[in-house]
């Protein structure tokens, strides 16, 4: 009975996952030829290119698509497997984790993560991706270890933790004429505004409190995250509205801006991070995911 190169398997992982011989080659200490002949066995044994050329790239075929999260489950269940039990040493544990975070947790706690990772385990590699709209299952892929976000539905099997909440609040230069007097609704549709939308658009909840006072702002900017639009303040007239936590962030890195509570009836946000059942008993992703938490904690 002949078994097949269970090799094979953690390289086509890794392939998939880069989208690159190079990049492949580099992640299994291998040179890009002997990635290269590997490739070619993983698409004899299966049947099918697995990548072909996509102008300067590499694309998935589709039946490359429909494999990769079974191939990730099994890779990591085989390292599960074949992993002894041994107790979590972080100060030697070399491992990278793929984090999913929106700008509320990144502008306002992640200089204090990057911190806290590099004081207790020196040797992992965070790898940060936006977050969007996209409803792509990224925790059940295992394209992303951890993600945080607003609070929103990730699946019935996802493992969710509240870890926060947050207001929004304008923000303004230190010296706006907005804090020579009264803030109302009123003088707040006065000044222009930024919009914050990963999508683009000009309008959100503020407008729709504006307009049950039958008022309207005019926003001349359009940006796709907070700390944009906090940092395009400059010397304006300008007004952005951001969650609390990040205004604070503003101010203790030194930028010259102030917040002021916005009088209209806003939705507070909750901040969340969701993790797949794979990692619940892992000890090194659940070292994560308490640091995570415990920095909230503290700074809030």
């Amino acid at each position: 009975m002949q078994f097949p190169d269970l090799n094979l398997l953690y390289a086509l992982d890794v392939l998939l996952e880069e989208g690159s011989v190079a990049a492949a080659a580099r992640r299994m200490n291998l040179s890009a030829p002997a990635m290269s002949r590997t490739l070619a066995r993983i698409r004899e044994t299966v049947g099918d290119p697995i990548l072909v050329k996509a102008g300067r790239g590499l694309t998935p075929t589709p039946r490359a698509l429909a494999l990769r999260e079974e191939v990730r489950a099994a890779v990591e269940q085989s390292r599960r497997l074949l992993r002894p039990e041994t107790p979590l040493d972080l100060s030697t544990l070399e491992r990278g984790f793929n984090v999913r975070a929106n700008d509320i947790y990144t502008g306002a706690f992640g200089q204090a993560l990057i911190e806290r990772v590099q004081a207790e385990a020196p040797r992992v590699r965070l790898r940060f991706s936006p977050e969007n709209d996209s409803t792509e299952p990224v925790l059940r892929d295992g394209t992303v270890d951890l993600f945080i976000s607003s609070l929103r539905p990730l699946g019935p099997d996802m493992h969710v933790q509240t870890m926060f909440t947050t207001r929004i609040v304008g923000v303004a230069r230190e010296d706006h004429p907005i804090f020579s007097g009264e803030i109302t609704p009123s003088r707040v549709a006065g000044f222009d505004h930024i919009s914050v939308s990963r999508l683009g658009k000009a309008s959100g909840p503020i407008d729709a409190a504006l307009a049950a006072l039958g008022l309207s702002r005019r926003v001349s900017v359009v940006v796709p995250n907070f700390l944009a639009g906090i940092f395009m303040l400059g010397g304006t007239d300008l007004i952005v509205a951001t969650p609390d936590h990040m205004a604070a962030a503003a101010r203790r890195q030194g930028l010259r801006v102030r917040a002021f509570d916005l009088p209209l009836p806003l939705e507070t946000l909750v901040v969340m991070q969701g993790w797949h059942p794979r990692y619940q008993n892992d000890a090194a992703h659940r070292w994560l995911r308490r640091i995570v938490r415990d920095i909230c904690r503290q700074g809030t």
